[in-house]
């Protein structure tokens, strides 16, 4: 017969003691290994709370950039700044600045009728001035003309000097005679108001040298011609029925 070993079985009232054996044995565990993760790291581990991340630092403010200041307008006491006035208008040449345009004595005398500022020149067609105005009708024709056939060749004729007061012509005499120094030598470039043509509108002088060319050579078809040697802007009416021009002067002296 076969000896059977016999299990002694627990009881129903053995239980609650495994029971604490066994929790017995779980906190030990538990305790060797907080025991061992300290040995290990030297810390107890912990839960901590993580921390937020770092916010940079708050910028410094700026101050606001200004816009720069309006201009401050000068003040009713400050003078303004004013453009240069122009220089005053030269005189024709060789002649006197007319700075007193009347002078009065027994009549009323012009000392500017046909003055023109230097390097002023007029069109022959503008007889709004009485330079061109109070020219010989057959003249201002003949010069009206001329230029029109000039101006289709390409050439442009301008008046610098026509019809003159006797008291303005005069006072380019006399400028004469004081510049030249004798009556003698101021008579060959500038006549005498009693002789002048251009006293009576019976002459003009033309420019630029160009036009005085033109004229010089196409002038008589217009009955227009040179009168002396020694200026060649001057011109008059002077061909004869043939329509030649008279041998020239020397000069305004004869």
């Amino acid at each position: 017969m076969a000896l059977t070993t016999l299990r002694p079985r627990a009881s129903a009232r053995d239980a609650p003691r495994v029971s604490g054996i066994l929790r017995a044995l779980a906190a030990v565990g538990g305790a060797l290994c907080v025991a061992l993760t300290v040995g290990a790291t030297g810390a107890a581990p912990s839960h901590a709370t993580p921390e937020p991340p770092q916010q940079p630092p708050p910028a410094t403010p700026q101050p606001p950039v200004m816009p720069p200041p309006p201009p401050v307008p000068p003040s009713p006491s400050e003078p303004l700044a004013l453009t240069p006035p122009l220089a005053p208008l030269a005189p024709p040449p060789g002649g006197p600045v007319p700075s007193d345009p009347l002078r009065i004595g027994d009549a009323a005398v012009d000392t500017t009728g046909g003055w023109l500022p230097d390097g002023v020149t007029l069109s022959p067609f503008d007889v709004s001035n009485p330079i061109l105005s109070q020219l010989d009708p057959g003249l201002l024709r003949a010069v009206q003309d001329a230029a029109r056939a000039a101006q289709s060749q390409g050439v442009d004729i301008r008046v610098n000097s026509g019809w003159r007061s006797k008291g303005f012509q005069q006072r380019l005499f006399d400028n004469a005679v004081r510049n030249y120094g004798s009556v003698a030598a101021a008579a060959e470039l500038v006549a005498g108001p009693d002789v002048s043509k251009h006293v009576t509108g019976q002459a003009v002088d033309i420019a630029p040298v160009e036009a005085d060319m033109w004229l010089i050579a196409n002038g008589r078809q217009f009955g227009l011609c040179q009168i002396y040697a020694n200026e060649i802007w001057h011109f008059e009416l002077a061909t004869d029925q043939y329509g030649n021009c008279p041998p020239l002067l020397p000069n305004a002296a004869g």
